[in-house]
């Protein structure tokens, strides 16, 4: 029986390849009317740049099979199907389960993902081939209730002069939604945890420094009005949607590299899959250099001792996480504070 499909020639390191979509007409953004094939022209006319952020990565699919108004799930194991081309590589979780996750080598890869209906990619902080040891060290600032993305801003000018204290280079990106993400490239020497830690004592040095506008706290109660320097996404299995990555928000919206010096002027809704291909074409990605000259995370680390002898402890882990060495009561504060009687009734 005939199917509605359309063959998209995709170019990449390899040569041209040849991508079937189907279901092409299929409208992921009602809002805008674009479609699965608009989507796919997207990661094509984007490709090198996106492979190269998002590239030799275990990389988790968020798909979509009846656009962003349907159902969503996210993809770890490779979908079945795959091209000849295409690899995985196992990664280990948290619960200690190790499970092979796709690698996107080129842009024909990411186009296939675009028919197994992926609209996010989240790739991972390390490369397939040293999954346990991350390159990035990677700040995600989120604005809470009451803030926006003008908040975030001087939260990340901030943070970029303390990664330049520590010897690293700050990148950025907005987050696609209101947030801003700070990457800096670093040496794979240190696995997940010390990560963790190097990323928990930059954030606590930003929120020593911007006590008003900034906080660590992990009890969405605790926060108030300010930005959230999320520090648990820098933990094993825990990613953020990648560079030239669509978000499934009304506007198609893309999470995308900027300059320093387009940050205080940017409007992240300005950058979105109708906008960003003749971005790059015209001005270039300005993440084309980014791990020219990586550092290493040995002074944040220093910071991270120096605030545990001060009795700055670990922080909570994400839920699903295996209880961690250190780790506080997984319990809302409001609730230690004021613990239900054992023989009060509940209704």
């Amino acid at each position: 029986m005939a199917t509605n499909a359309t063959v998209l020639t995709v170019d990449g390191p390899h040569g041209p390849r040849e991508v079937r979509i189907s279901s092409p007409d299929r409208v992921l953004w009602p809002e805008l009317g674009l479609t699965k094939l608009d989507l796919a022209r997207y990661i094509a006319a984007v490709g090198g740049p996106f492979v190269a952020a998002n590239g030799d990565r275990p990389v988790s699919l968020q798909r979509f099979p009846d656009g962003i108004d349907g159902e969503m799930f996210f993809s770890k194991n490779p979908p079945k199907g795959a091209p000849d081309h295409v690899r995985s590589v196992t990664v280990t979780y948290p619960s200690a389960r190790a499970h092979p996750q796709l690698v996107i080598d080129e842009p024909a890869t990411a186009v296939w993902a675009v028919q197994m209906n992926t609209i996010v990619f989240h790739p991972w902080p390390s490369r397939a081939g040293n999954p346990d040891f991350p390159d990035q060290l990677r700040i995600d600032l989120d604005p809470q209730p009451g803030t926006d993305f003008g908040d975030a801003v001087p939260a990340a000018v901030e943070m970029r002069a303390i990664l330049a204290e520590v010897g690293l280079t700050g990148w950025l990106k907005t987050s696609g939604n209101r947030g801003i993400h700070v990457y800096a490239p670093i040496e794979p020497t240190h696995e997940f945890l010390d990560v963790r830690h190097a990323v928990i004592a930059a954030a606590r040095e930003l929120e020593r420094r911007m006590p008003d506008r900034v906080t660590t706290s992990w009890w969405k109660e605790e926060r108030g009005q300010r930005v959230f320097a999320d520090f648990n996404q820098a933990n094993r299995d825990r990613t953020i949607a990648g560079a030239y990555s669509p978000r499934a928000l009304p506007h198609a919206p893309v999470s995308c590299p900027l300059t320093w010096e387009e940050l205080e002027a940017a409007n992240p809704r300005d950058f979105t899959v109708l906008t960003v291909p003749e971005r790059l074409r015209t001005q270039g990605d300005p993440w084309a250099d980014m791990h020219a000259r990586p550092g290493t995370i040995d002074t944040l680390l220093a910071w991270w001792q120096r605030d545990l002898d001060a009795g700055l402890g670990e922080l909570p882990f994400p839920p699903d996480f295996p209880k961690m060495p250190g780790e506080p009561p997984r319990v809302q504060p409001s609730r230690a504070r004021n613990p239900e009687p054992e023989n009060q009734a509940r209704t």
